[in-house]
């Protein structure tokens, strides 16, 4: 886990189809036995979506605001099982289209993926908690994950592979947006991070524990001033698994990291290291490697990620015209207000 970054969230997509509210939603006491019908609400080649599922995405949806502390007022409500809906159709219609091809290279990016969002975590045990805690079971999550990454590779193949942006128009973008390109003051550094921070219930540990956690960091230190390998004390001491194994090295710029840690790298010299520097997360020792000054990238070394970004942004561009055409393909149905606010087809 990156410990000084933000946190991506535990399911991590690229298109804006790959929504948090996908079918096989996990069991709540919302969801329990429905006691009213429960009628279609949108119907295509091979597939209806019925009111409950609506509901149950409604529900999830709240849920995950609620965790970023915001709500849905209630009058907002038919808006959002509107969108809901025609994200739940999108996702049928996407997944009915996939290849072969696609299921396996969604398999295998989905295994990635799972494996991505435990690093995000001190623990396995620890992420399965938060799995159980947001309403889903590994299962449930795999499922979901597999789905959304499925229909990412129908987009691929269908949208994004038919767009070729050319040298002469990334070399024009980048001409005309001279200040995309300017990269700010970066620093090169390495640290050892002594957590204070319990693995198991990510609460401050114990102010013995907090000492001895000090007094091991200050001995660690000790040894990087009198010229021991920096990198190897980090792999041997450092508990931050997102650089342990890189020898702690982490290559930022302002406003990427916490700012205790931030301030104090940015204040060293080359090969300097620093005094212990607090942080939530635990006490750290930090050696600058490098200061890249800020400077304009040649157009040669952003070349090939400013074709890949212009791809992207053309690809989003089409999509909404996609879905409407590969929803008139599939026959869809809107059979009740909230698809459109009619019952149009």
């Amino acid at each position: 886990m990156k410990h000084l970054r933000c946190i991506a969230p535990i399911l991590i997509v690229s298109l804006t189809i790959a929504v948090n509210a996908a079918t096989n939603t996990a069991a709540s006491p919302e969801k329990s036995e429905r006691l009213f019908a429960n009628p279609v609400v949108a119907k295509g080649k091979g597939f209806e979506i019925k009111q409950s599922e609506v509901e149950d995405a409604f529900i999830d949806y709240k849920a995950n605001m609620a965790t970023r502390g915001q709500t849905i007022p209630e009058p907002q409500r038919p808006m959002v099982e509107s969108n809901l809906l025609q994200r739940l159709v999108i996702t049928k219609v996407l997944v009915s289209r996939a290849n072969e091809q696609d299921k396996t290279k969604a398999a295998t990016a989905t295994e990635k993926l799972i494996s991505d969002a435990k690093l995000q975590y001190p623990t396995e045990d620890i992420f399965l908690q938060q799995l159980k805690a947001s309403g889903m079971s590994p299962e449930q999550f795999r499922a979901r994950a597999l789905e959304q990454t499925l229909c990412e590779f129908v987009v691929e193949r269908e949208v994004k592979s038919k767009i070729t942006i050319t040298d002469e128009i990334a070399k024009k973008f980048y001409e005309e947006n001279p200040t995309r390109f300017e990269r700010p003051e970066t620093v090169r550094a390495a640290h050892i991070l002594f957590s204070t921070v319990d693995k198991a219930t990510q609460q401050p540990v114990p102010p013995s524990k907090k000492k001895e956690q000090e007094q091991l960091a200050r001995k660690v230190k000790e040894r990087a001033e009198k010229g021991d390998d920096f990198a190897a004390l980090a792999k041997e001491f450092s508990e931050d698994p997102g650089s342990k194994d890189k020898g702690g090295e982490y290559v930022f710029a302002r406003g990427e990291m916490v700012p205790e840690f931030e301030t104090a790298a940015f204040s060293l010299k080359p090969d300097q290291v620093s005094d212990l520097v607090e942080t939530r997360f635990g006490y750290h020792i930090i050696k600058l490697l490098q200061k890249i000054p800020p400077e304009k990238v040649e157009f040669a070394k952003v070349l090939p990620d400013l074709k890949e970004g212009l791809t992207k942004q053309q690809t989003q561009e089409q999509v909404p015209d996609y879905f409407e055409k590969i929803k008139k393909e599939a026959n869809v149905e809107i059979l009740t207000g909230n698809g459109d606010g009619s019952s149009a087809k």
